[in-house]
């Protein structure tokens, strides 16, 4: 635990912003040109606040003419993230390339295959109607094993809800997991035909926690933010000077046709005290440590560091390498 001369707090999180972009940019220099002996960088941008810092950083690191930025919607994301993904390459001094993902993602099955899933649990779910997945309520007030809800709304406005039996929920999961995997393989061609590297975006918290899909925007060649919190990366925005649209935007998926946070989805906390406690859980923090950091009761500290345990396991294993039966020397690239 910590030294009771240095208990933790919320200064845990402070950032010196200049220091760690130079930090940053220099190593997307190196990383790019030395270790994987590329020519620039492709990303995807949203609009959200974590590709749009890295966006930033690798125009600040490689200049805008080296930075490939690809807009990917597809028909049922908001097309606000076009519109802050267009506002943002413009403020960058970057030309984005158009890439639209329904047809692929229609051929693939992903709309049809989730909407068969979701009939199994609501039969009257049909076009026009709207759905998400969340973790249900309540994870900090019990112990009890994690489930999810699904949600569908009506186009009247009518919603209704329901616990996912597992069978829905992975076939749920395995059909939108399409939008990160075909948006990845798009990244990758234009990649491949520029000779450039795949960026990818996750925040610590989404890295740490297993907040990615494996082979989609878990896959890339570099991951310069992955060491920051999401708390770290809203500064770093503000730093770099970015649009106030898009430093006002709140986490979200923008998976599901209902709006939805990243925190109903997949975490416990709201992200700002999610950070801290990850920080406290990582420094070897005291729950009471954490919980007066937090300012919530020891108990409800408890139950985090729990779920942090077990979605650090899950993020190991996701982000495990192909099993060998048995070892393969392939030398160096040295």
């Amino acid at each position: 635990m910590l030294n009771a001369l240095h208990s933790f707090d919320s200064k845990a999180l402070d950032l010196d912003y200049e220091a760690a972009a130079r930090e940053i940019e220099q190593a997307i220099q190196r990383i790019v040109a030395h270790d994987l002996r590329r020519q620039g960088i492709v990303l995807g941008v949203s609009g959200g606040i974590d590709s749009s810092v890295c966006a930033a950083l690798a125009v600040r690191a490689l200049g805008p003419e080296r930075v490939c930025a690809i807009l990917m919607p597809e028909k049922e994301n908001s097309p606000k993230s076009t519109r802050l993904g267009t506002l943002l390459c413009e403020h960058l001094g970057v030309t984005p390339i158009m890439e639209n993902i329904t047809a692929p993602l229609t051929a693939l099955g992903c709309y049809e295959r989730r909407d068969n899933a979701i009939r199994r649990l609501f039969p009257e779910f049909t076009t026009g109607w709207k759905q998400k997945i969340g973790l249900a309520a309540g994870l900090l007030d019990a112990d009890r094993v994690n489930y999810f809800t699904l949600t569908v709304e009506s186009p009247d406005g009518e919603r209704q809800s329901s616990r996912m039996p597992v069978d829905v929920y992975l076939d749920v999961v395995a059909a939108t997991n399409l939008k990160q995997r075909i948006r990845k393989t798009v990244e990758y061609t234009h990649a491949d035909r520029l000779n450039y590297a795949v960026l990818g975006t996750p925040n610590r918290l989404e890295y740490e926690l297993g907040f990615f899909v494996r082979g989609g925007d878990g896959l890339a060649d570099l991951k310069p933010i992955a060491h920051l919190y999401k708390s770290q990366v809203y500064g770093m925005a503000a730093h770099l000077g970015l649009p106030a649209e898009i430093q006002g935007q709140s986490p979200s998926t923008d998976t599901y046709t209902l709006p939805q946070s990243q925190e109903e989805f997949y975490y416990a906390l709201p992200y700002d005290q999610l950070d801290l406690a990850l920080c406290a859980y990582g420094r070897g923090a005291s729950e009471d440590e954490a919980a007066a950091a937090l300012g919530i009761p020891v108990e409800q500290v408890r139950r985090v560091y729990k779920d942090i345990t077990s979605k650090r396991r899950t993020s190991a294993r996701i982000l495990r390498h192909a099993a060998l039966v048995q070892p393969v020397d392939i030398g160096s690239d040295e």
